[in-house]
């Protein structure tokens, strides 16, 4: 559990986001207009085959490099995640070490106490017995060592009784260290499955991607060659398909930047949540300015977008085309 200072910092960070998305709000409220993307007339020209490879090239080579920067960008988050993972650990053992600190000084005072409790109790038995073997001086031998057994029976007693309670205090904290560790590999074991359902959707994602890419361009490059008088047409073909795949890839990496800034309850599993999602270029990506919830879940909706918020800053590609129709794009959230 987080201690009370972690549990501020918390609710500070959370309050800080919830601010600035209300800003950001805002802004796009009191706006005057709205930015359209526009969207321009391809005119149609005679292409010959050299323009047509020296095309083929340039898009093998901003698909390498969005490739390339894919990668560093989901190492940087898996870099981010360990480092989080790491510190959630060392939390939990300063927390396991003072509980155990806590339960020791406890055990420690309650033993003190029980000392003290015999003392006083021996003071008081020994004073009894002062004053009865002054008063009954007279009676004999017998009395005294029956007196005496009585005694250290109610000793062994005793004894017994503080074993016991010592016996089930052990007992507790073994079950809750039990207990403890099984919370955490299962916490851990769920995590771990998680992240391997994540890591092979976006993995299947991308191979589908490449392979729809390579069959839209083959298909381009083969109707190009085919005949002059369509090429303009084909051209035009394969330039949406791969627009619309780049569509596509985008809006996979923005769902999953969504969901990874989502903190998932286990009422929101198998729900989903559509959300239509404004976006500003700024630099080479691009920040939210309006998050509209189309249809779904309520409270989901709700998660998604303060993790969209969370997210801050979106990617956005080199061609302007497909980034204009990445301004205004649905997505839809549904939690793992």
């Amino acid at each position: 559990m987080f201690n009370k200072e972690y549990k501020s910092a918390v609710l500070i960070s959370i309050g800080l986001h919830f601010i600035i998305l209300i800003l950001m709000l805002g802004g796009s409220w009191f706006s005057d207009t709205e930015k359209k993307p526009q969207h321009k007339m391809v005119e149609a020209v005679v292409i010959d085959p050299k323009v047509i490879e020296q095309q083929a090239k340039s898009i093998r080579e901003k698909r390498d490099a969005a490739k390339k920067a894919d990668q560093q960008r989901v190492d940087k988050l898996r870099r981010q995640s360990e480092r989080k993972e790491q510190n959630r650990k060392k939390e939990e053992d300063r927390q396991r070490k003072l509980k155990e600190q806590k339960v020791e000084a406890d055990k420690a005072a309650r033993e003190k106490e029980r000392q003290q409790q015999l003392a006083q109790e021996k003071k008081k038995a020994d004073a009894k017995k002062a004053l009865i073997a002054k008063e009954e001086a007279a009676k004999a031998e017998s009395v005294r060592l029956a007196k005496a057994k009585a005694a250290e029976e109610a000793k062994a007693v005793e004894m017994a009784k503080v074993a016991a309670e010592a016996k089930i205090m052990a007992d507790a904290k073994a079950k809750a260290d039990a207990k403890s560790a099984a919370e955490a590999k299962q916490k851990a074991d769920a995590k771990a499955k998680a992240d391997a359902k994540v890591k092979a959707d976006a993995k299947a994602a991308e191979e589908a991607r490449l392979a729809k890419e390579k069959k839209a361009q083959d298909t381009a490059l083969n109707d190009v060659f085919s005949g002059l008088e369509a090429e303009n047409e084909q051209i035009s073909v394969a330039r949406q398909k791969y627009i619309t795949s780049e569509l596509v890839r985008y809006g996979a990496i923005y769902t999953q930047m969504i969901q990874e800034k989502l903190l998932t309850e286990d009422a929101f599993k198998g729900k989903s949540c559509k959300i239509n999602i404004r976006l500003i270029q700024a630099g080479k990506g691009a920040i939210v300015s309006k998050v509209s919830p189309i249809d779904g879940d309520a409270r989901l909706c709700s998660a998604a977008k303060r993790a969209v918020a969370q997210v801050g800053t979106f990617p956005l590609p080199t061609e302007q085309d497909v980034a204009d129709q990445l301004k205004n794009i649905n997505l839809t959230v549904e939690p793992k």
